[in-house]
């Protein structure tokens, strides 16, 4: 026993010694390198602020002018953007004695619902309110808080290719953005992302542009439409649907997504650019649907190896991959052709070709400059609907109520893209619906069932509605891959 407290004492007598040692001598002295202050307790020698109550005559300087700009940005912009609710009607988990015994009744608690949130800006002072698609998708009812008011929204429409939704309130006199053009937004130029991450409403925060045309592989569509703003300003959940403007206060972009492993903000945000969602918005107004203009070919990058491959000099622009149909055939486009510009905007990424595209409708005219074997050449062509013609496009929406689902048939461009002959996608899925129990979701593309080609969304909610015993599914998901579904009835 003796022994045992005399080594403890040892120890602990050693642990101080070396404790007081280190302190002494080894540990490194603090230095102005080593430490930095994060709270506002220290006085900052910046010519901007003082620790005193005293004031006194000083020069206007830049950085005084830039904060003020910041100042005067921020006030215009919060007054646009508005905090945004979404509820989703949802099962009740709790289990009653029934379930116990006999499983899962199915039924539904629609006074159970789910809550989600996000940003959305005034973009008309008559109610439009422009937001991202994911922030309201699947919602069974939108509300759109203003000036501490609460006001149920409309959804007018959506354009899953740019992530854009335009809801609508009963509301006049709005304070509406101004909107600037994206492609006056230079790389390197100050911006603000203003919204409400994290339920914290009406939050600003700064950084510049760090990259245009950024192309992230975030959209879940058959035409996906990336040509994001970078920027490096701080971006959470629930800025989605939010504003990035410039140091007048001017819209340049909806924020999108960020870049991050964790959910939170890691360094870099993504905006759609201001004259594309301008386009949507003003589709969706008129026409319901975003009108689309095709060129009817696929196109892919030059690089290094292409280059190569075409004997190119430069290089430059995107090379035709594919022809699909419609304009590029009608007008004897062919595949290894390098689209170097659309109306002399130059074209040098995938990004680029899919935002300058995206401003035209079916039906007209570009002027392009390709070059084949090494030659420039001039061509005027017409764009395209999704079915091949130069007519306003509507689209052909199914309700099959009785199995929970709404279908469009598959497009002629959309089948050559993916490799099909026939097809249905699927608009909209319904909770608790039959299509939603067999766990099929929006975006597929059901092409056969027990080997029947399905070409007519009628066709096939009489199968399903019908058919007993086995059944095997032909499903194209939303990352293009083929897969097969059994289900029994």
């Amino acid at each position: 026993m003796k022994k045992t407290l005399l080594t403890i004492l040892i120890s602990v007598l050693s642990g101080l010694s070396g404790a007081f040692l280190y302190v002494e001598f080894l540990q490194p002295k603090p230095t102005e390198n080593n430490f930095t202050f994060a709270s506002n307790t220290e006085v900052d020698e910046h010519p901007l602020v003082s620790s005193s109550n005293t004031t006194f005559p000083r020069e206007i300087n830049s950085d005084q002018l830039a904060l003020s700009a910041f100042a005067d940005a921020a006030e215009v912009s919060t007054q646009s953007v508005v905090y945004i609710v979404t509820y989703i009607k949802g099962y009740s988990n709790r289990k009653s004695w029934m379930e116990l015994f006999f499983g899962p009744q199915g039924r539904q608690n629609n006074s159970r619902m789910a809550m989600g949130s996000g940003s959305g800006v005034i973009f008309t002072k008559d109610g439009y309110i422009v937001t991202n698609n994911h922030v309201v998708k699947g919602a069974d009812k939108i509300e759109v808080i203003y000036n501490k008011r609460s006001y149920e929204a409309k959804l007018i429409g959506i354009d899953p290719s740019t992530d854009i939704a335009l809801l609508k309130i009963d509301k006049n006199d709005l304070p509406a953005i101004q909107i600037a053009s994206s492609k006056a937004v230079r790389v390197g130029d100050w911006v603000l992302a203003v919204g409400n991450p994290f339920n914290l409403t009406s939050t600003v925060t700064a950084g510049i542009v760090s990259a245009k045309g950024r192309k992230i592989g975030i959209m879940n569509d058959v035409f996906p439409i990336e040509s994001f703003i970078q920027t490096d300003a701080a971006i959470n959940p629930g800025n989605s649907g939010g504003a990035l403007v410039n140091l007048h206060g001017d819209l340049v972009g909806i924020n999108t997504a960020i870049l991050s492993k964790t959910g939170s903000y890691a360094g870099y945000g993504f905006a759609v650019p201001s004259d594309i969602v301008a386009k949507v918005v003003n589709d969706l107004k008129k026409y319901g649907e975003v009108q689309k203009a095709f060129l009817g070919a696929s196109i892919k990058e030059v690089d290094e190896k292409i280059a190569e491959t075409l004997q190119l000099k430069n290089i430059e622009g995107v090379v035709i991959t594919k022809i699909e149909g419609g304009a590029a055939e009608k007008n004897k486009l062919k595949e290894g052709d390098v689209i170097l510009s659309i109306d002399n905007f130059p074209i040098d990424t995938e990004s680029a070709y899919d935002e300058q595209l995206s401003y035209y409708v079916p039906g007209d005219k570009i002027n392009l400059i390709i070059k084949r074997d090494n030659k420039e050449i001039k061509k005027t062509v017409v764009l395209t609907n999704i079915d091949g013609t130069t007519t306003i496009s509507e689209k052909n929406v199914y309700d099959a109520k009785e199995i929970g689902a709404k279908f469009t048939p598959l497009s002629k461009i959309e089948q050559s893209k993916l490799g099909l002959k026939n097809g249905i996608k699927i608009e909209e899925v319904a909770s608790g619906g039959l299509i939603s129990e067999m766990g099929l979701k929006k975006g597929m593309i059901l092409v056969s069932i027990n080997r029947y080609p399905l070409e007519n969304p009628k066709d096939f909610s009489k199968i399903v509605s019908r058919i007993r015993g086995r059944v095997i599914l032909e499903v194209v998901k939303q990352d293009r891959s083929h897969r097969y579904f059994s289900y029994y009835f």
